[in-house]
């Protein structure tokens, strides 16, 4: 069967500014489809760009066009959620030759019964140099640093010092559904389900409206932000950061809405201009 060629089905790789996004992720390794690169991108990517939704709370729209998607997260080095990091990173696989399909998660969080919307992006892709399939998953602001294999004999896996595990189950009408599962301060926790239902850019486009306008979305209610390392994983909730480490240990400190503009800078390399800075301080984003 041919791939369709309507450029819907595509990430529009030919329009990235490819020197541009290598640069912003510190990426100097071959620019070829092969696993040894990929493995290359996933790190550099996922420690590069944080994770954040700071453009809802100040009022603005969340664009998923690639001309958008380099203006904020490359050229004014902002970061972003789901649907933006996995836009960006699949105009670039797309654009080194790699096959990129879009998949689409349901995230749970150990939330068990209550099944929320799935408004999680991630991709599945695979190499010029394998036969096997991989999963990468750079806009959760959590990890992998690296992509994993979707394979039943996957298991328990570690990314750096981090520690996940990937379990296939059945789901609704006996479908596949996989589950990521990942340690950290409450243990092992489901992060998120997905099915391996391909998902174009216009169903991003549905998703994102939803999780970036929606008073049931939680972007919509505060400022959330993540900077992922090796051995850190930093989150800030409204006011409350907190410091993860991969053993499970964790800090956590309330702060002042004046002190955000400060911790988004020194922490997650978020730096916003003035008025943006005085808007978030201002704590309009508050609901009683």
């Amino acid at each position: 069967m041919t791939k369709p060629t309507d450029p819907a089905y595509h990430w529009n790789g030919a329009d990235l500014d490819l020197d541009a996004y290598l640069a912003r992720i510190g990426f100097d390794g071959e620019r070829a489809p092969t696993v040894a690169a990929l493995h290359e991108l996933v790190r550099a990517h996922t420690t590069a760009i944080p994770f954040e939704n700071l453009e809802i709370i100040l009022g603005r729209s969340i664009g998923l066009d690639i001309a958008t998607l380099q203006d904020k997260l490359v050229q004014r080095r902002r970061g972003g959620y789901c649907y933006e990091n996995v836009g960006l990173f699949a105009a670039a696989l797309e654009r080194l030759g790699f096959g990129v399909t879009g998949l689409s998660g349901r995230v749970s969080m150990g939330a068990g019964a209550g099944l929320r919307p799935a408004t999680h992006a991630l991709l599945r892709v695979t190499t010029s140099d394998d036969d096997r399939i991989w999963l990468c998953d750079v806009g959760f602001g959590a990890g992998p640093l690296a992509p994993f294999e979707l394979s039943t004999e996957t298991g328990e896996f570690t990314a750096g010092e981090w520690k996940f595990r990937l379990e296939r189950t059945l789901g609704e009408l006996d479908s596949d559904l996989w589950v990521l599962h990942q340690f950290g301060r409450d243990g092992w926790v489901d992060r998120h389900s997905f099915s391996l239902n391909p998902q174009y850019r216009i169903d991003y486009v549905v998703g994102n409206h939803f999780v970036s306008t929606s008073p049931r979305s939680p972007f919509t209610t505060r400022p959330y932000a993540q900077r992922f390392h090796p051995d850190v994983h930093h989150v800030l909730d409204g006011t409350t950061f907190v410091t993860e480490h991969p053993d499970g240990t964790s800090d956590t400190r309330e702060l002042e809405p004046a002190e955000l503009p400060k911790i988004l800078a020194e922490v997650f390399d978020i730096d916003l201009d003035d008025a943006d800075a005085a808007a978030l301080a201002e704590a309009s984003w508050v609901r009683d």
